[in-house]
This record gives C-alpha cells, sequence and structure tokens, in this order.
C-alpha cells in the first residue's frame, strides 16, 4: 500500500487542483491540504509554491511525486502480480519505439506466446526516452528500444541489427538506383521523423559527420507516424529516411523501394532492454528465438 498521504499529492498533481483532488478521493479539502502539511512536516521541505492563486511544485516537491510515482506503480504491479497467483495467469507490460513497432517483433511476440497458457501481454508505444523512464518507474517488464545508453541499473539483449535508408515510391525516377548520393538527396522533399526520434538523431549524426546539417536538405514535412509517412511516401508527396526494418512488409509487396545513402553509415542495434535483475530471461531469451527464426523463413 502507497502511504494515503501521497496519493493524495498524486491526485493533486495529476488534477492540477486541491479541490478536484479531494472530490476524487472523497475527502474534505481540508482533509488533502493537512495531508501535505504533514508530508511538508515529515520531509521537512517545502513541496508547493503558492502565487496569484496558482501553484507549483518546487524541486524537492518534484523529487517526491517522482518517488511517490514509482511507489504507486510498484504496488500495483505488486497487485495485480498476487492476482495472476491466485488465478495462475501470467502478464507483462512490453515497451516498443514506434519503429520497432513498424517491423516483425511484435508478430514475432505473438507467434512465441500462442502456446503459452494464459499468458496476457500489454504492449505500450512510446519514444525511447519514455520507455527508459517506465522501465525505472517498473510500469514495464521490458522494452524493444534502438541502441543502448550509458547505465548500469539496465542490462540488454541484442534482437538485430538495423540501418536507415531512403524510402522511395516504385514510381520514383531514383527507384531503379541501389543507391543516391547525398546531392541527389538535397533536391528531394524529405518527409522525416520528429527531432526526439532516435531514427531522426542518428541521421542527424551521420550528416554532423560528413560536415553537414539537416538545414542543408529540404525538409517539408515532421511526423511521429511511421504509417502516416509510408502511406505520404507510396502517394508521391515525397521521401524519408526511415529504418530498413519498419519497410519490410512494403518491400515484400513491392509498395516501396530504399537505397542506401553514399557515404553515410546507419547502422544500430535492436536490443531488448530490462532492469539489473530481471528473472525471466528464458522467457527474453524465446523471443529472440523466434524472432530469428521467422527472419531466416
Amino acid at each position: 500500500m502507497v502511504d494515503y498521504r501521497l496519493l493524495s499529492l498524486l491526485k493533486i498533481v495529476e488534477t492540477g487542483s486541491f479541490t478536484k483532488a479531494s472530490s476524487l478521493l472523497g475527502l474534505s479539502q481540508p482533509a488533502v491540504s493537512q495531508h501535505i502539511r504533514q508530508l511538508e512536516e515529515y520531509w521537512n521541505v517545502k513541496i508547493f509554491e503558492h502565487a496569484h492563486n496558482r501553484f507549483t511544485l518546487t524541486p524537492e516537491g518534484e523529487l517526491i511525486v517522482r518517488y511517490a510515482q514509482r511507489m504507486a506503480a510498484l504496488s500495483n504491479n505488486l497487485k495485480q502480480a498476487l492476482k495472476n497467483e491466485k488465478e495462475q495467469i501470467h502478464s507483462l507490460t512490453i515497451g516498443i519505439t514506434h519503429t520497432a513497432e513498424s517491423s516483425a517483433i511484435i508478430e514475432a511476440l505473438a507467434a512465441y506466446t500462442n502456446n503459452l497458457d494464459r499468458l496476457n501481454l500489454k504492449i505500450l508505444t512510446n519514444t525511447t526516452d519514455n520507455l527508459y523512464t517506465m522501465l525505472r518507474s517498473y510500469e514495464l517488464d521490458f522494452a524493444f528500444v534502438e541502441g543502448k545508453i550509458a547505465d548500469p541499473a539496465f542490462r540488454y539483449l541484442m534482437l538485430d541489427t538495423d540501418c536507415l535508408v531512403l524510402a522511395v515510391p516504385p514510381t520514383h525516377r531514383l527507384a531503379k538506383q541501389t543507391m543516391i548520393s547525398i546531392n541527389q538527396l538535397k533536391e528531394e522533399r524529405l518527409i522525416l521523423r520528429l527531432p526526439n526520434s532516435n531514427t531522426r538523431n542518428l541521421f542527424t549524426a551521420s550528416l554532423e559527420t560528413q560536415g553537414l546539417s539537416i538545414d542543408d536538405f529540404n525538409v517539408a514535412m515532421e511526423i511521429d507516424s511511421i504509417a502516416s509517412i509510408k502511406d505520404l511516401i507510396r502517394r508521391g508527396f515525397g521521401v524519408s529516411i526511415l529504418a530498413r526494418s519498419a519497410c519490410m512488409d512494403e518491400i515484400k509487396k513491392e509498395k516501396l523501394v530504399v537505397l542506401s545513402v553514399e557515404n553515410l553509415s546507419m547502422m544500430r542495434e535492436i536490443n531488448i532492454v530490462y532492469l539489473k535483475g530481471y528473472e525471466h530471461l528464458d522467457f527474453l531469451n524465446g523471443i529472440v528465438k523466434q524472432y530469428n527464426g521467422m527472419q531466416r523463413k
């Protein structure tokens, strides 16, 4: 159980209002305010700054909220685990990036778990940074990400390697080529992922190794959804730098053609990331085996 005073704090932050929080908690507003005072006295800090009928979290308040969120997530996970143990149901919450979501990973997950008795999977798609945050707060069991970060709290299991390519429609004037030069790329209308995506960051970093900037190119649109980007490419609205793995289905169906970009090395790993101490490594190795078997077909 999470301390009821911390629950009051989380509800205030969630709703942005003491009044709304007290209503949702079924408490009086003075009672909720008293909970905050008790937390401030216990930790000897000030949680909220009040000015002009508005309040904001202090740095100490933000820290308490982050840990309270972790405690709430752990409490919910324990509640679910106890329920699963009682009902003999196993559940996993898995994170996946937008790029990985477009590859064969989810199919491999479905195939591997198809014969496992009463296993419930919850798959959440988010940015890489957000997935790491959710892992740290125990909201995820593991996640599929591109690359690695230098953090001793995490362990990695490599699933595959991938590379970025230029995706064009089959009718494009360059579709018969296997490689495009940087100067040719400058002439194209680019539809790119958002700047906070790993795909965009890798493309930008590769350009910088050649003394180039993203500003040297005609970036017409920036979109978060890979599916939307691929649809726009097929309809002739532009071309894009995407992960090859995210285009495999369209390549097989001859809906897209992919080309390498001369002098740009854009290789990366696709990894399963999990917290140190995660116990179900046999399950993760099973996913890797299933994925590799599907790739060989």
